[in-house]
């Protein structure tokens, strides 16, 4: 009976350790988290989201093989837009830039005067000076641009000023370079005629560089494969026939001329006819310098043109006037006075390589309405120059490679 109490406790203890194991199978199911079957759980690495990201961040810096590799339909795209905007944002050159830089070299005098002092008022100024239209006004008057002409530029600019579309001196001096590239392009008249040859009346006053002129334009058309003829009409004057016949053993022209003194109706006349017997396919008309005021001299010149017209119906074709640029507001007056007298189709403007008032071209297309046809910008046959409205400003306003490199 002694050892009674030991087996009690013993029973107690396997009863309690019975008790606890039974119960502890049957909550073993409960953390089901913990089971196989709840493995969706660490599904962030199934998704893997988060990896693609960079894939999609990827066209902010697009890895060589999407550059290489482009969509049909996106590289059809890249294709086509230099086709369609290339033509509107830069049309083609009429010139090549080394013309324009020889138009640069010829008007040197005139970027050294006339544009120089243009410059300087608006070098070093960023914001618009009220006092810059006066300036402005100063400048283009005392370089022989015109009152008028220089009255409407103003006009038009401190209008633009008013409505704030001219906001700092870079738009001023756009707009100003704008406005030379309207006044200059003067339309030409179009070519009437039905057969050869074309016949040109080149008239002016004395001095200006007629015969001169007439040498280069054979030379030119010369050099295009056109057969030239001359026509000595400058009767009052010995060197100008002897002139006139170099050119044209330079040139394989044939010279027509009178006598010394004849009436130069009559040898313009016989050399219409010439021109038209020998199927010439330019006949280019000398006349005597006159000056433009004297009346019976322009009346002589208005019997010229006439007489060519009886030898060949709708001739002369162009009556070209020939203008020395070195006499400034004066070459102005002579071209006014010209065009009351003939029906001019163009000028010429010789000698602009000598003058610092390039701006007289401004003032004789505005107020004339007259194309400027060719510039003279030296001695020699090439630096006869056809005219170009968009070459010519940009020679003069534009910035040369030395300015440019600076910039």
């Amino acid at each position: 009976m002694d050892n009674l109490p030991i087996v009690i406790g013993v029973v107690v203890v396997v009863a309690v350790l019975a008790y606890f194991l039974f119960f502890r199978k049957k909550a073993l199911p409960e953390p089901a988290p913990k089971t196989p079957e709840s493995a969706p759980t660490p599904a962030p690495k199934a998704e893997a989201p988060a990896p693609k990201k960079p894939e999609v961040s990827a066209p902010a810096a697009p890895t060589p093989s999407v550059e290489e590799t482009p969509p049909p339909a996106a590289a059809a795209a890249e294709e086509s837009v230099p086709e369609i905007v290339a033509p509107s944002a830069e049309p083609p050159p009429v010139v090549s830039k080394k013309d324009v830089a020889g138009l640069r070299k010829g008007l040197a005098a005139t970027r050294g005067g006339f544009m120089a002092r243009l410059k300087a008022i608006f070098t070093g100024k960023k914001e618009i000076d009220p006092a810059i239209l006066e300036q402005l006004e100063e400048v283009m008057l005392t370089s022989d641009v015109g009152v008028k002409t220089t009255q409407a530029i103003l006009e038009r600019l401190r209008d633009r000023m008013n409505k704030s579309e001219l906001a700092d001196t870079d738009a001023v001096w756009a707009a100003l370079r704008a406005e030379a590239a309207r006044i200059l392009s003067v339309p030409v008249p179009t070519e009437k005629r039905s057969s050869k040859p074309l016949v040109v009346l080149m008239v002016g006053v004395n001095g200006v560089g007629k015969t001169t002129t007439i040498g280069k334009l054979a030379t030119k058309w010369n050099a295009d494969g056109k057969n030239v003829m001359l026509a000595a009409g400058d009767t009052f004057r010995a060197a100008a026939v002897q002139q006139l016949e170099v050119w044209g053993k330079r040139v394989g022209a044939e010279v027509v001329k009178g006598k010394e003194g004849a009436d130069p109706g009559a040898v313009a006349f016989e050399a219409t006819k010439k021109s038209v017997e020998g199927k010439a396919d330019i006949l280019l008309v000398d006349t005597a310098g006159r000056l433009h005021t004297k009346v019976n001299l322009m009346d002589e010149i208005k019997k010229v043109k006439k007489t060519i017209g009886k030898a060949l119906d709708g001739a002369p074709h162009e009556t070209l006037l020939v203008i020395d640029a070195t006499t400034g507001q004066n070459a102005l007056t002579q071209a006014a006075l010209f065009k009351e007298a003939l029906e001019l189709t163009g000028l010429v403007l010789t000698k602009l390589d000598g003058t610092a008032k390039g701006g007289v071209v401004l003032g004789v297309c505005d107020e004339l309405k007259v194309p400027v046809r060719y510039i003279g910008l030296g001695e020699r046959a090439e630096d006869l120059r056809e005219f170009v409205a968009a070459d010519f400003v940009e020679a003069l306003f534009g910035k040369d490679d030395d300015e440019a490199a600076a910039a």
